[in-house]
């Protein structure tokens, strides 16, 4: 046993968690059969078989299960030691796994790019877009640092720092610029344009149309705000959309947009950490670089 390495911890860990060879190579930056080398000399040195032979969707054993339970408890003790190191640092450096929401990810991240670049020179980012179910279990779990998502989360592992809020913005068909903004209730019987499941701004704009017992009358849904203008532009229906969105969708759409009357539909962006990291102040040195586009 004294030949077992964190790297193979590290493969076998990406493995178990996505249940296919072919993503965690990718995870993992090898080829595959790298990978699967690197398991065959695992379960050689643990004497017992890890994997489920030929079985698919790929399965781990009994005892496979519970080696990845251990492993994931020592990769996590070793992150946390790493980390425990940066933090005494008192400037980031190194590397920081930073994920987004898709809502933010195309409007916020070129700025900050470069505004973390230029502050930051010994800090290396990388970016994850994905939901914010996602972002919560990938920082829960160790593969991420830090996310900037809609606040809040209301997760009890984790820390929650506000940046900024923004209004959401009505947007409908150039032909129809005269027509009055819409009330909720009259919003919710139009043809609703909105994300597809599992956006919480999707949520959000349901929330805000009072749909919590029932869905609008006649609603579509895209897999980007992109796509959403777009339709509008097309006359197939209205959207919302964040104000932070406007500049760049308003570009190329023909499209026209207005405020909601007071009260209106807002959400608040912010950072979310785990309350354990000693990063802490860290992501809040940082977050002075996240900017609301203007």
């Amino acid at each position: 046993m004294n030949n077992l390495t964190l790297k193979q911890l590290r493969y076998f860990e990406s493995l178990a968690r996505q249940r296919h060879f072919g993503r965690a190579a990718a995870d993992c930056s090898i080829s595959q059969p790298a990978l699967s080398m690197q398991i065959k000399e695992l379960e050689e040195l643990l004497g017992s078989p890890l994997l489920e032979k030929s079985v698919r969707p790929l399965r781990l054993t009994a005892f496979g299960e519970q080696f990845s339970s251990q492993s994931s408890e020592i990769l996590r003790a070793v992150k946390n030691l790493g980390e425990f190191a940066q933090a005494a640092r008192g400037r980031p450096i190194g590397t920081l796994r930073i994920g987004v929401i898709p809502t933010v990810a195309p409007y916020v991240l070129p700025t900050m790019i470069n505004d973390l670049a230029v502050n930051f020179p010994e800090l290396e980012i990388k970016f994850k877009e994905t939901v914010t179910a996602n972002l919560i279990k990938d920082i829960l779990e160790g593969s991420l640092d830090t996310a900037l998502v809609a606040l809040p989360v209301s997760e009890p592992g984790l820390s929650e720092y506000p940046l900024f809020s923004e209004d959401f913005i009505f947007v409908r068909p150039k032909k129809d610029a005269h027509k009055p903004v819409p009330k909720p209730e009259i919003l919710r019987e139009m043809r609703l344009l909105l994300l597809e499941e599992g956006h919480c701004f999707r949520d959000q704009a349901l929330a805000f149309c009072k749909t919590a017992s029932a869905p609008p009358r006649d609603m579509m849904s895209g897999s980007s705000l992109s796509t959403l203008v777009q339709m509008v532009s097309a006359g197939i229906g209205v959207t919302l959309i964040p104000e932070m969105a406007l500049a760049v969708e308003q570009r190329s759409a023909s499209v026209a947009v207005a405020a909601f009357d007071p009260p209106r539909p807002s959400r608040t962006i912010g950072m979310i950490w785990r309350k354990k990291n000693p990063l802490k102040d860290h992501f809040e040195q940082i977050s002075k670089f996240i900017r609301k586009p203007t």
